[in-house]
């Protein structure tokens, strides 16, 4: 990517959804041409941006993606959803990861469940939630929180330059600033476990432009919350 371009072709992959708007507007803020790729039944959730964006409505894993949606791009930013039983997230992080142009900078979203190497250490309500809550809900054919996992593994083991940003648990409200981040779920930096939504949109559009960020899976809390303060004060 040209360090010296102010403007970039960014797709956003999950557009309709509540992450992804706010990623289109943070995007849109700083001059970007935007590509949202997301179903054609949810399209209507991006009417505000109607004649700034560009809609690829297509299922995200679908073949008509890869042209649509990806190509030619500086940056794709993906959502990577764990919705129903169909290998729906390890699909959408395939085709991106398969159709992306050589050089392109891609950023995934996903939960602090998600661990590179091992070392995250998880509190045991998130073990339960995980281990039971995901059961239940694979069962239901409702959410597959293995093919996310699955997901992220085709893409730390991808030769592309990519981030997989893991976001805490999600407010709304106004925003609060760029959210910190640690490698490591533990930390105690992390230790609030709360991120607003506009702000997880914010960290994934900033890590665009962020080289330190290739290859790291970054997991985020909120700046102000009490975790993040304390840990500015012991430094």
């Amino acid at each position: 990517m040209d360090a010296a371009r102010t403007t970039l072709k960014v797709c956003i992959v999950g557009a309709s959804g509540k992450l992804g708007q706010y990623m289109v507007q943070h995007a849109l803020d700083r001059g970007h041409e935007v590509i949202g790729v997301c179903r054609a039944v949810s399209g209507g959730m991006l009417a505000a941006c109607a004649g700034r964006i560009t809609l690829a409505p297509v299922a995200t894993d679908s073949r008509d993606f890869s042209w649509r949606g990806v190509a030619g791009c500086d940056a794709v930013l993906t959502v990577l959803v764990p919705r129903g039983v169909h290998h729906y997230s390890s699909g959408t992080a395939q085709a991106v990861l398969d159709h992306a142009r050589p050089g392109a900078r891609l950023v995934f979203s996903c939960g602090y469940h998600i661990t590179r190497d091992g070392q995250d250490i998880y509190s045991w309500k998130v073990k339960a939630l995980v281990q039971v809550a995901g059961r239940l809900a694979k069962l239901a054919r409702l959410v597959d929180l293995d093919d996310q996992v699955e997901a992220c593994r085709r893409v730390f083991a991808s030769d592309t330059r990519w981030t997989v940003v893991r976001g805490s648990d999600l407010e709304e409200g106004e925003t609060q600033g760029l959210p910190v981040w640690s490698r490591h779920v533990g930390d105690p930096i992390l230790a609030s476990n709360i991120t607003r939504r506009v702000d997880f949109a914010l960290f994934m559009v900033e890590a665009i432009g962020n080289d330190e960020l290739v290859h790291e899976a970054p997991a985020i809390v909120g700046c102000r919350t009490a975790s993040a303060l304390a840990q500015k004060q012991v430094v």
